[in-house]
């Protein structure tokens, strides 16, 4: 049991910020990281309750800022299947970030183990990395003093990507089980991937390199580690280019590259030299995030979003269970949210003839309502997604008897996509796997790829605010019924252009309001996101 004293001496090393307000948001507490040193104290002692909650499971936690400046960092919870922290929790989160004396987190530490019914004779377990910004190892000692504070057992995994992390940590906790999920070390992941895409290529032929931007991040030199247990070129694999891998100066962490800089600016990143229709992606800073585009003949720059990422995973999906005789027997649908493309939501649901569901924003409800299908593709439009196989969708695959050669062959390889995905939470690397052997079975280069449908021209904007929770959403985030009257005049304007289609709402990690925007035209969407944003703007001061 932890001893109240050692809680209170541990956190006085940890003071938090006067005057300051955190919030656990949709991906944990984020700010910049001279702030966050109490909050990830209080973290830790927080893992440690939802690990004894959960009888002794291990959780895990995660120190990154994704794809936000280097001077920002953040932290956040994994539950024991890789999940997010459960939601009811993030209360207790924002609780625990915000008492105001060493005595109130002592207080609210045995308060929360008491209204909880914790019982603290049982063994805590986490695990937690960091990505590679330099307030990282200090922040690690604001932890480690948590968990040794609240008699924690731990384990530091150094550096990872988040979906790392979160993959180790469903590995620990079915280990030994019938849900065993894989080796529970980074070599484990690896492996499993390695020997995943390998079995599902098959004889599949690439054509040419990928370029990978890594955003000067920790994906740069795990994506490296990852192509030591790829096939090799020279056998037939694929050849990846890794660019903006430069960990060794924290500052150039996703400084003008990264999916983030992709998607916000449409266009490459500086240091792009791709020759035109050569395949190109990106990662963000904790590789959880990936982003295609290229830049055709007439050098012209096209993006290939997670709405492009969701639909090409659907459609292959859906051919290969039909090949392996399961067409019928798995039911293929895929999670948006309000950012998705409307070209993309049409395309799916009157050419793919598969269910589209529209979520809030955020990994959680994207995740929670995949797992409504046998077999659910969720991507946001940032990049950030995967595919989630239902345990009936995996008994079938797993079970079936194919009737033909053809049958066989398609079924081993959406076995071995059951492996390759990881099916945790989205993850840059696995995601890029699965694209790539998707375009070499469909012998599709970028061009072709990007031709399955066309894109609304969207802007997609950000305006600072002093309070991000005035701004209250309803309709999946699509609508604002706070402040008063701002829906009716969004909706004025948009009534005024050409398939217009635009929404706002507050960012889970910072006093900023997103504006969306797509029009007929380009011209357009940026006049309506422009127009958006000033009411926005106005209403926000």
């Amino acid at each position: 049991m932890a001893d109240q004293h050692r809680i209170m001496l541990a956190s006085s090393k940890f003071p938090k910020p006067e005057d300051k307000v955190f919030q656990y948001g949709t991906a944990g507490f984020r700010m910049k990281a001279s702030l966050l040193d109490s909050v990830v104290f209080r973290v830790g002692l927080l893992a440690a309750l939802r690990s004894r909650k959960l009888n002794g499971q291990t959780i895990g936690v995660m120190i990154t800022a994704s794809h936000n400046p280097p001077d920002d960092n953040g932290v956040k919870l994994v539950d024991p299947m890789g999940e997010m922290l459960e939601g009811s929790w993030e209360t207790h989160a924002t609780i625990l970030a915000n008492a105001a004396s060493d005595q109130a987190v002592e207080d609210s530490y045995h308060k929360l183990a008491t209204d909880l019914k914790i019982d603290q004779e049982i063994k805590a377990h986490v695990v937690f990395a960091r990505d590679t910004r330099s307030s990282g190892p200090r922040l690690v000692s604001a932890l480690l003093a948590a968990l040794e504070a609240s008699g924690t057992e731990y384990a530091d995994y150094k550096l990872l990507t988040t979906p790392q992390l979160h993959y180790i940590t469903r590995c620990i906790n079915t280990k030994n089980t019938p849900y065993e999920y894989g080796e529970p070390t980074e070599q484990g992941y690896y492996k499993k991937l390695g020997a995943s895409f390998k079995a599902a290529m098959g004889s599949k032929k690439f054509h040419g390199p990928i370029t990978v931007d890594c955003a000067n991040g920790v994906g740069g030199p795990k994506l490296e580690e990852l192509i030591k247990y790829l096939p090799a070129p020279s056998e037939g694999g694929l050849e990846i280019k890794v660019v903006n891998n430069d960990v060794f100066r924290p500052e150039h962490l996703n400084h003008q590259c990264g999916a983030d800089f992709v998607k916000t600016n449409q266009r490459a990143p500086p240091s792009s030299h791709s020759a035109p229709l050569a395949r190109c992606c990106s990662l963000d800073g904790d590789a959880d995030r990936l982003m295609y585009y290229f830049v055709d003949s007439d050098n012209s720059f096209h993006l290939l979003d997670g709405d492009r990422i969701a639909t090409l995973a659907a459609l292959f999906i859906g051919d290969i269970a039909r090949n392996a005789g399961l067409g019928e027997k798995l039911k293929v649908g895929v999670v948006q949210t309000a950012y998705a493309n409307g070209a993309s939501t049409s395309y799916i649901s009157q050419d793919l003839k598969l269910p589209v569901v529209c979520t809030p924003t955020g990994v959680k409800h994207l995740h929670h309502a995949a797992t409504k299908f046998d077999v659910g593709v969720y991507f946001e439009a940032n990049g950030h997604g995967t595919v989630v196989f239902s345990d009936l969708a995996l008994k079938r695959i797993g079970k079936y008897e194919p009737q033909s050669p053809a049958q066989a062959s398609a079924l081993d390889t959406l076995r071995a996509l059951t492996n390759l995905i990881n099916q945790t939470v989205g993850d840059a690397l696995s995601d890029l796997l699965l694209v790539e052997l998707i375009l070499a079975y469909k012998d599709w280069g970028p061009k072709e790829w990007h031709l399955t449908y066309t894109d609304l021209p969207n802007r997609l904007g950000r305006i600072e605010v002093k309070d991000r929770n005035i701004f209250k959403t309803t309709d999946a985030e699509r609508k604002l019924e706070s402040p008063p009257g701002v829906q009716e005049q969004i909706d004025a304007l948009v009534g005024k252009y050409k398939n217009g289609r635009s929404f706002a709402r507050a960012s889970g990690t910072e006093d900023a309001v997103r504006v969306y925007a797509e029009a007929a035209t380009k011209g357009e969407a940026d006049e309506l996101a422009a127009k958006v944003a000033d009411i926005v703007r106005r209403a926000g001061a």
